[in-house]
């Protein structure tokens, strides 16, 4: 029932406190709708406090806005591995950077004086769910890696749930503890900014840019040249932030006309439905090739008799091909007794696979051109110096019961087995 609340209910209070908590308060009391700024007070800790805290949660949130809004195409980037670990180093390192920053920002508001006197305990209560908040990030992107692969489609369908008021917790309810406790504070974030300072964030100033600029009159000539050097900082102010939006927008512009250039560099040509079609039916034959490597993994951990062949089916001039139980293969010949003999098929010299056809009773290591005995499996020439192992079998009649007399007039009905405890 509490993740019913912590993510259905509380995302639908804490959307309903920010949207129209905040409008109450910039209609009741427009002039406390700031951050309140202590710069006057104290300026070194803001600096060395502010600016890391701004930078490192600008592309913070800037990464987790793709996520939602650009699932896509994020998915998209991230399918290359190289962009994949740029993206992830660059969040990490803007998590630790906005750590650092709100740390300094934390401890400047509990050990200057002068700041003390202007700190509400709402300030201490966003400055520590900040702090955690940041602290579970970073641990999320250090304990469940390549968030930024899993999270367009896990976190950003769930967001798109709450805000198409057709909430669907089934994406984050199986999730580890500390992403949802990472959810989770978010909300509370999202519901505690109107009654804090972080309200500040949407009032704007985007008058400020195109004011003309204000004249005060002093009848001091001390405050004539004061007033005259606070219009040219006034000034240079101005147009540093016109140059500024100006560069923004003509980057923003240019970044917009070879998109289309950069996309296809990272996710690569888009493919024909021939070429999908061929793409998945190889995925799908390596898929296969796995299952069966793992199922033949699961039947030697079961089983204390694995199955080779009938005797019959055995021959003197080709092997068999078989698995033994520590995942090599072997090789499955019927001697000129009738009885199998059974060798490992990986060559002594370098571990090449032993072709299994038999010439002029010798067997053929491919690769540096060995020779091994069939019947006794020793080197005849070639760079290998170690015979091939044998491998032990045993026999099984038509009881499924091993043989231990055995019948030369019943070769025929027997099975060939090889067993955990005959392993060699």
């Amino acid at each position: 029932m509490h993740d019913y609340f912590l993510f259905i209910g509380l995302p639908y209070v804490a959307l309903f406190s920010i949207i129209v908590v905040t409008i109450y308060r910039f209609n009741s009391n427009r002039y406390g709708f700031s951050s309140l700024s202590s710069q006057f007070l104290e300026k070194k800790k803001l600096l060395w406090g502010s600016v890391p805290w701004h930078i490192g949660l600008f592309i913070i949130i800037l990464g987790h806005g793709a996520a939602f809004f650009t699932p896509k195409l994020l998915q998209s980037l991230v399918a290359n591995k190289t962009v994949m670990y740029i993206l992830e180093i660059i969040g990490l390192t803007a998590a630790l950077f906005a750590l650092f920053g709100l740390i300094v920002l934390f401890v400047r508001r509990l050990r200057n004086s002068r700041i003390q006197a202007v700190t509400s305990n709402m300030d201490l209560v966003i400055l520590t769910l900040l702090t955690v908040q940041i602290v579970l990030g970073i641990l999320t992107a250090t304990l469940y890696q390549w968030g930024s692969s899993w999270s367009p489609g896990i976190v950003g369908p769930y967001m798109h749930s709450i805000f198409t008021f057709n909430p669907d917790m089934s994406y984050v309810k199986e999730l580890p503890f500390v992403i949802k406790a990472h959810i989770v504070i978010a909300w509370l974030i999202i519901l505690l900014v109107p009654f804090t300072r972080l309200v500040h964030m949407f009032s704007l100033p985007i008058t400020y840019i195109g004011r003309l600029p204000q004249v005060v009159v002093w009848s001091f000539r001390r405050q004539k040249e004061a007033v005259v050097i606070a219009e040219t900082e006034d000034t240079t102010r101005r147009y540093f932030l016109k140059a500024l939006i100006g560069i923004t927008t003509g980057v923003v512009l240019l970044l917009i006309g070879i998109v289309d250039k950069i996309i296809p560099f990272f996710i690569g040509p888009a493919l024909s439905r021939e070429e999908k079609a061929k793409f998945l039916k190889g995925r799908l034959e390596k898929i296969k090739k796995a299952v069966k490597q793992k199922e033949l993994e699961h039947e030697r951990l079961i089983n204390e008799f694995i199955h080779i062949a009938d005797l019959k089916d055995l021959k003197n001039e080709e092997g068999l091909y078989f698995i033994d139980y520590k995942m090599k293969p072997g090789l499955a010949f019927k001697g000129e007794d009738g009885l199998p003999v059974l060798y490992s098929a990986k060559c002594t010299h370098l571990g090449c696979t032993i072709a299994n056809k038999v010439k002029d009773g010798k067997l053929l290591c491919p690769c540096h051109i060995s020779h091994f005995d069939i019947k006794t499996g020793n080197v005849i020439d070639g760079p290998a110096l170690e015979p091939l192992p044998k491998i032990n079998f045993l026999l099984k009649d038509v009881n499924d019961q091993v043989v231990v007399n055995i019948d030369k007039s019943k070769l025929n009905e027997y099975k060939v087995y090889i067993a955990r405890s005959e392993e060699i």
